[in-house]
């Protein structure tokens, strides 16, 4: 496994994801923290509802570390938990609904592209 730290970090230490926090004032708005076989593991603050979307190449990977945050898809929705995790498979649209300050983990390709025109 091939681990790259985006901080001051050398390569192959510990990662505290909650020191991060702090600096998610935006929501939505995810941050890099490290590089996994090619993808991009970022922290992510979650407030309110982000707009329905889909991938169109890529699923959609959700850790949550604190908070809830609830998948919404048009058949269905997820409720996680802190300690829990979803895969929004490519192509299934979605919107992620957090009622209160939630932080969790994305991985995804560097430069994902959703069905909008924001980068997630």
């Amino acid at each position: 496994m091939n681990i790259q730290i985006h901080t001051n970090r050398k390569p192959m230490q510990k990662v505290n994801l909650s020191q991060f926090f702090p600096t998610l004032t935006e929501p939505w708005a995810p941050i890099t923290v490290a590089h996994c076989n090619g993808s991009d593991v970022m922290v992510a603050r979650g407030q309110g509802s982000y707009p329905w979307h889909r991938h169109e190449h890529t699923d959609d990977f959700f850790l949550v570390l604190q908070g809830t945050l609830v998948i919404e898809m048009r058949e269905t929705s997820v409720t996680l938990g802190p300690g829990e995790m979803f895969v929004v498979p490519k192509g299934v649209e979605h919107r992620p609904v957090a009622e209160s300050d939630t932080f969790f983990v994305l991985i995804e390709p560097p430069n994902t592209k959703d069905t909008g025109t924001t980068l997630v």
